[in-house]
């Protein structure tokens, strides 16, 4: 394959990548935004595999094989819930591929085109520098995300004494020994720095709680992405550097705007603190008004609108089905309903679009907290459920509050209010939601699915 050939190809497939994420952008088109990503990698793997420089197919294959077996077990086993956890477990591997390329390029330096005279060249010392550095604080901090979101670490804040000062000086540490490698080449100066940034990806995320997971996610996916940028300089790969920039740009994109929609800055998740599962285990005995599965069906029958406001818990339960059947039955009595998504609604960017989507809930009856928000107050009932903290009232009353500022959707302006829940613990936060006290609140509780369908048999 001649040169030109390749970079017309590289060009088409970084088109493909550019149509992938705009596809990816909306429900409605997401999936012909996945049609455009496989497209775009399968032009940029078989340019690739085409290219002179390529001598052993051995290795590639068998590569290819385990990978893609791996892969369609996982997909086909996964469940929506747990793709979160799935997603921080990818980047992981993302960010332990581009340790690996940088590793080989010191060791076999010819092989990369990158020596000059036995000594690598001074600028691809500097690009494995970082594609390493970030590729391994990507591989640690993303298995550490993974095992906070499966619940096989608790999800609560890890904080010590001085934290934050060690951190910077970890940091430093690391650009200190990026700069003496850069003019050194010492093989041990190379581990020794890979070995501390393998820690550092550890301490970053430590100490982020439960509540902050959505922008780590997105976070974690753009060093994914300038990780892979970083190798593709080092591989001089036209390909890579563009769908790691794109990757790594719009990972930053969605940390904005996840950070925006719970009104943090983004220094304040990396320094972390907010939030964690061990928030479950406290309970609250104030008093409250609590209902049956045939009180939210007469209520919701006798509703003129009804807005529903799914959250993590409806995830949990995979209750998106039972309350698809839900609005069908309300449709049919006449009942206007709409579902309102927050933007950290579950665990992830878009979870909640994702869930009613595979439940087949029609996109124009799905709507943000800026284009919904303000009916809420005309609505008859607001459904919650599965959702805490997105609806917590504090994030406006109490400024000390930790969601303080955070938009929320106003459901206690509603003129009734049923929430779905297993019990009256507050959410990730770690703090009470006062709606559940409110006159015009009834509390039913018990599994979110169990709980709609025995509401669409009353009905």
């Amino acid at each position: 394959m001649t040169a030109n050939l390749a970079a017309i190809l590289y060009l088409i497939a970084g088109v493909c990548f550019i149509m992938a994420l705009r596809g990816l952008s909306s429900p409605a088109s997401a999936r012909a935004g996945n049609i455009f990503g496989i497209a775009g990698m399968a032009i940029a793997v078989g340019t690739t595999l085409a290219l002179p420089g390529v001598e052993d197919y051995l290795w590639i294959v068998i590569g290819i094989a385990v990978g893609g077996s791996v892969g369609i077990v996982i997909a086909l086993k996964i469940q929506m819930t747990a793709m979160p956890q799935l997603v921080a477990a990818f980047h992981s591997l993302v960010g332990l591929a581009a340790v690996l390329v940088a590793a080989s390029a010191l060791l076999a330096p010819e092989v990369f085109h990158i020596a000059v005279d036995g000594d690598i060249r001074l600028i691809s010392r500097i690009e494995m520098s970082i594609g390493m550095v970030i590729g391994a604080m990507t591989f640690t901090g993303s298995i550490i995300a993974f095992l906070k979101l499966q619940e096989l670490m608790t999800g609560a804040p890890l904080v010590f004494p001085g934290q934050r000062l060690f951190n910077l000086l970890v940091a430093l540490g690391i650009v200190a020994l990026a700069i003496i490698f850069c003019f050194d080449q010492s093989p041990m100066i190379f581990w020794i720095m890979t070995a501390v940034a393998l820690v550092f990806g550890v301490l970053i995320i430590i100490p982020i709680g439960g509540a902050d997971m959505p922008v780590v996610i997105s976070m974690l996916n753009s060093y994914s992405g300038w990780a892979a940028a970083g190798i593709g300089f080092t591989l001089d790969n036209t390909v890579l550097i563009i769908v790691g920039a794109l990757v790594g740009s719009s990972g930053a994109i969605l940390s904005y705007i996840m950070c925006k929609g719970m009104n943090r800055s983004f220094i304040s998740v990396i320094l972390g603190g907010f939030g964690g599962e061990d928030s479950k285990a406290v309970k609250s005995d104030k008093p409250h008004k609590a209902g049956s599965a045939d009180d939210g069906a007469f209520i919701l029958s006798n509703a003129g609108s009804v807005i529903i406001v799914p959250g993590y818990g409806m995830a949990v339960a995979q209750a998106q089905h039972a309350v698809r059947e839900m609005v069908e039955e309300l449709h049919k009595k006449g009942v206007k309903v709409r579902y309102a998504i927050h933007p950290v609604a579950g665990r992830m960017p878009g979870h909640m679009n994702v869930l009613l989507a595979e439940a087949n809930v029609p996109y124009d009856d799905v709507f943000e907290l800026d284009e919904i928000n303000s009916d809420l107050s005309s609505t008859d009932v607001a459904f919650v459920i599965g959702a805490n903290d997105v609806v917590n009232p504090v994030a406006k009353t109490d400024p000390q509050s930790v969601i303080a500022g955070m938009p929320i959707l106003d459901v206690e302006n509603a003129k009734t209010v049923l929430f779905v829940k297993r019990s009256l613990s507050p959410g990730y936060a770690g703090i009470d939601n006062p709606v559940f006290y409110n006159p015009n609140t009834m509390m039913l509780f018990g599994d979110a699915k169990k709980m709609v369908e025995a509401i669409v048999k009353a009905i």
